[in-house]
């Protein structure tokens, strides 16, 4: 005897509605918003700039009674060199610096985040919350003044100069925030993960050696360049304790020219290229590896 079955071979008994489920969404890291907004710009956009720093000296000579012994872009040709070789390739070094050491120190600081030892995991949960949420420069001036000019070891002394300081201020924040990148990459590795190399017999640390962090690599990088971009975008602000980068030289170059006002948006616009130069490519491979390297849900 054929059995009947409600709603396929005789009436429905019910009038209830099903509830399907709700449609999966797109993966989209919404820690990469700095990135997103960076490579958002169209490609005409510094050309906009360019066209901004060519306007200015024109209101500026039209605004003062005698013509400038010089020509601004001129003046600005002329200390190209100097601002590259001598201001931009040393803040880079500090940023790139920075970053390898907020790295390494990052990486401890996550693992430590999921230590099973409650004490270890406490302290690593609060150090990156104080770092996180402290304000960049506050924190350089912190290790600027709290850190000595010089150490003398055995009789040698060794002087601490200032961009080293300024590396080590900049790595704290840097180094909160690759711990959360870390954490948050291992926690979203599923847990079916962890439960099927238990039942092999891997100890923790070679489930979370050889088989978890491998996986959390990829997920890790676009996060991490996207703080990079930041970081390098952040560095001009070592200049306020006198780090010698291409913000302060900058300065020095324009009251080197008697501080002329229409040399203001030229120099400083040259400054703005040159970071915008280097830092949309990267976001732009970021959000290209956000892509490439999402989850598919």
């Amino acid at each position: 005897m054929t059995s009947r079955i409600p709603g396929l071979t005789a009436p429905s008994t019910t009038d209830l509605p099903v509830l399907l489920p709700p449609p999966a969404p797109r993966h989209s890291a919404r820690a990469l918003g700095f990135s997103h907004w960076l490579a958002s710009m169209p490609p005409w956009a510094p050309f906009l700039l360019i066209v901004a720093a060519l306007a200015w000296p024109v209101l500026a000579y039209a605004q003062t009674a005698a013509t400038p012994p010089e020509n601004p872009f001129s003046v600005l040709v002329r200390w190209i060199p100097f601002l590259l070789t001598k201001g931009f390739v040393f803040t880079v070094l500090i940023s790139v610096m920075t970053m390898l050491v907020g790295t390494v120190a990052g990486v401890v600081l996550g693992l430590c985040q999921i230590s099973p030892n409650r004490f270890i995991r406490i302290a690593a949960y609060w150090i990156t919350q104080i770092f996180r949420n402290s304000p960049w420069l506050v924190l350089l001036f912190i290790v600027m003044l709290s850190f000595p000019f010089k150490v003398t070891l055995f009789g040698v002394t060794i002087p601490i100069p200032d961009w080293t300081k300024a590396v080590i201020g900049l790595a704290l924040p840097v180094m909160a925030n690759i711990s959360e990148i870390v954490r948050g990459a291992i926690g979203s590795v599923p847990s079916a993960q962890w439960e099927a190399a238990e039942s092999l017999a891997f100890t923790r640390r070679q489930v979370l050696y050889q088989i978890i962090l491998p996986q959390c690599i990829k997920r890790m990088i676009p996060p991490w360049m996207n703080w990079y971009a930041i970081l390098t975008m952040a560095t001009p602000i070592v200049s306020i304790l006198g780090v010698e980068e291409v913000l302060n030289l900058t300065r020095q170059a324009i009251e080197a020219e008697n501080n002329r006002p229409e040399l203001l948006v030229p120099f400083y616009g040259f400054v703005l290229l040159i970071f915008f130069a280097y830092c949309y490519p990267i976001a732009r491979l970021t959000v290209r590896l956000e892509r490439k390297f999402a989850v598919k849900l």
